[in-house]
């Protein structure tokens, strides 16, 4: 559905992106991370039209953005963060508007328009003045005018921004039934939202892709060890030096108490192994030969969080040159903007 090939956008201070490369298939929901200043809404602007790489190649369903932009962008809808409302319209009048500008014809248009009042919870609404919409279903809105059209790709930048959990839970789970009929690339700063949503994880930092992963998979593709966080009744020492006996065994660290309740013959600790290995059954067995019964014995994984941070985190680098916020690239894409809308 969507494929991004070697794309570059640079700027005089060579900050941009630099050699963007993934594709996304029919039915797929993709967060896109990373911190403020890597690239996102650089790579969303492209992909969107509204913004010419400086190299490579995007296609929408095999149309060539740079060839067919007219005809690439009627199949993406686009929900950037701050949704593209006119406050003075009504919610059925400016749906209106979006699907003449999205070239819906105009025998398709009530149709079209009904459906996504249904689908987004508009019922009710159609008349009301976009001004005296809550945050949430001026969200909603947005949403509505990104699909009139019934695009395959659907993008969206920071969707949750600014709503209150009761609207974050509504909007998240209206994305999952949006995906069931459309292809989905969401940025968020939200990481939580990307294990609630996804099936698939891009992190961009300093221009580039730096990982490309199914969320369950993500903490194996970094290459970090087998560790087991392990609650055992017997003594700790005793514990620690069976534990050490086993071959797959690298180390074991002993863990701060956390209840003052803990039976003192009670050790807490984690255990990593050698290679990346399952150790599991084997300190199951180890400890059932020498009598301790396990009380606890959980695998230990990076969070999403975690591994965000591993990955956009370069001291040296940040040090030397900071991190340039989004906003000043934004500010330089206004100057280009005409030539991306006569090209269209």
């Amino acid at each position: 559905m969507l494929e991004v090939n070697q794309v570059s956008k640079l700027y005089e201070n060579e900050r941009g992106v630099r050699n963007i490369d993934f594709s996304m298939s029919r039915g797929e929901i993709v967060g896109f991370l990373g911190p403020n200043g890597a690239g996102k809404t650089t790579t969303m602007r492209m992909i969107t039209g509204y913004l010419n790489p400086t190299k490579g190649t995007i296609r929408v369903d095999g149309l060539s953005m740079a060839d067919h932009p007219r005809k690439a962008r009627r199949k993406i809808g686009y929900l950037p963060e701050t949704p593209p409302l006119y406050p003075e319209m009504t919610v059925s009048s400016y749906l209106k508007f979006v699907a003449n500008l999205r070239d819906v014809p105009v025998r398709e248009q009530k149709q079209r328009i009904g459906e996504v009042i249904e689908k987004l919870g508009l019922q009710g609404r159609e008349k009301q003045v976009i001004r005296g919409l809550s945050k949430g279903y001026k969200q909603r809105l947005g949403l509505a005018q990104a699909i009139v059209h019934k695009p395959d790709l659907l993008i969206m930048d920071e969707p949750t921004s600014g709503l209150d959990p009761k609207q974050i839970i509504e909007i998240r789970q209206l994305i999952r039934d949006l995906g069931e009929n459309h292809t989905v690339l969401l940025s968020t700063h939200i990481l939580p939202e990307v294990n609630a949503i996804c099936n698939r994880v891009l992190i961009i930092n300093q221009g580039r892709i730096v990982l490309d992963e199914h969320p369950e998979h993500i903490a194996g593709s970094m290459g970090e060890s087998f560790e087991v966080r392990l609650e055992v009744k017997g003594p700790k020492e005793d514990v620690k030096r069976e534990l050490l006996e086993l071959p797959g065994v690298g180390s074991v660290k002993e863990l701060e108490r956390e209840s003052a309740g803990m039976e003192p013959e009670t050790a807490l600790l984690r255990v990593v192994s050698k290679d990346r290995a399952d150790i599991r059954e084997a300190v199951f067995y180890r400890m059932a030969e020498r009598g301790y019964p396990i009380l606890e014995m959980k695998k230990e994984s990076l969070s999403l969080e975690d591994i965000f941070l591993k990955l956009t985190t370069d001291e040296k680098e940040v040090a030397e040159s900071g991190l340039q916020d989004e906003q000043e690239q934004e500010q330089k894409l206004e100057h280009q903007q005409p030539e991306v809308e006569d090209r269209a």
